[in-house]
């Protein structure tokens, strides 16, 4: 690392499936760098973008319980949270819906692993 001015990335990855939530993670500190924590669920979800205040919540739409959308709802009324850009991970094949509701861009599942940082960093303008 050249140690100029390089700022280390802080992620939340939020889904109900461990083994996603594990490549995504592997993928962004390998891969990016970043710093990256996890989350099983939006109520878990809800406390750890609170305490951390993370520079990214990557959610998964379709979760057990609270779904993404909703916590991207509460995540939106909570002063300390409503800064935070939020994109989805979703298997879902119709993501037009999101487009202009605030969320900061979709990214389908199952992602490749290699090009997640540079496609979320393409997606939130982010140097890569």
């Amino acid at each position: 690392m050249s140690g100029v001015t390089e700022q280390v990335r802080r992620v939340l990855v939020v889904d109900d499936d461990e083994l996603l939530r594990e490549v995504a993670k592997a993928s962004l500190e390998l891969v990016a760098g970043w710093e990256v924590s996890t989350a099983s669920s939006g109520q878990e979800a809800e406390e750890m973008a609170r305490e951390q205040h993370p520079d990214l919540i990557m959610l998964d739409v379709m979760m057990p319980g609270q779904d993404g959308p909703t916590t991207f709802a509460r995540l939106r009324e909570d002063e300390r949270t409503e800064d935070i850009p939020v994109v989805f991970l979703t298997a879902k094949n119709n993501t037009e819906g999101w487009q202009g509701s605030g969320v900061a861009g979709v990214i389908a599942k199952p992602f490749d692993a290699m090009r997640l940082a540079a496609q979320v960093s393409r997606l939130l303008g982010w140097d890569a």
